[in-house]
């Protein structure tokens, strides 16, 4: 089975009803986290008991993407068998701002932690990445594996390694957290839905999964504008959707 999940897809902070941002990647039984925000961990917990997956990569230290790290530290940390640690991916910043909320609970114990950006061999995954525009340290992530590559924005700006990071994907996830901007006329720290349409169709991508929405966007409105700057398929993130390959 390949197949990905949307755990959550706000920006900041997530609306009534969604979770911020996170991603399940599954590849012939192999599990992989793409971020873990606010609210991300009980809609992992409906497909991964426990929080049994095989790997997390998370692409920066803000809340909306690794707060519920917490959430699986504790899984882990107090399952009647705890088992191996968990491959954890992530920029500088992560792991002391998830310890600052688990003061008695060494995460070292739960995590075998990897640093980003840097490139590493992840299951079936070869993983590369490369530092995007944002307000803190981040990782832009591709995913290459037999048959199937992915790319993920987390919540970047626009920037050249973004065409790099996303060549020829089957599927890339871009952040639009604003609307209206010109393609690169917007925040160089956050990208608008026609800076990701813009910037899926430089790297050939095929598809286009919107994401990172602020929260009271308009999704059918940032979906246009990405469809403005990219010819391919463009879909709005939306919690529990599943897209299959």
């Amino acid at each position: 089975m390949r197949r990905l999940t949307v755990l959550g897809t706000c920006g900041a902070w997530p609306e009534a009803g969604r979770s911020a941002s996170g991603f399940l990647l599954e590849y012939d039984g192999f599990r992989l986290v793409l971020d873990l925000g606010y609210g991300t961990f009980p809609r992992l917990s409906e497909h991964c008991a426990d929080g049994r997956v095989d790997a997390v990569v998370i692409t920066h230290e803000h809340p909306d993407h690794c707060a519920d790290l917490s959430a699986l530290c504790r899984a882990r940390y107090f399952a009647p068998e705890r088992g191996a640690r968990l491959p954890l991916y992530c920029t500088p910043g992560v792991v002391g701002w998830v310890q600052a909320m688990e003061p008695t609970e060494d995460l070292l114990d739960v995590f075998d932690v990897h640093p980003l950006p840097s490139d590493h061999r992840v299951g079936p995954f070869r993983l590369d990445t490369a530092p995007l525009p944002h307000h803190v340290p981040h990782a832009g992530v591709r995913l290459t594996a037999p048959g199937l590559t992915f790319a993920y924005s987390g919540d970047a700006g626009p920037d050249p390694a973004l065409a790099r990071l996303a060549a020829g994907a089957d599927l890339f996830i871009a952040g639009a957290t604003l609307q209206g901007a010109a393609a690169g006329d917007g925040d160089p720290h956050l990208m608008s839905a026609s800076d990701a349409g813009s910037w899926a169709a430089r790297a050939g991508a095929e598809r286009l999964l919107l994401t990172h929405f602020w929260p009271g966007s308009d999704r059918t409105r940032s979906t246009a504008e990405a469809r403005s700057t990219f010819p391919g398929e463009v879909i709005a993130a939306e919690e529990g959707m599943v897209l299959t390959f």
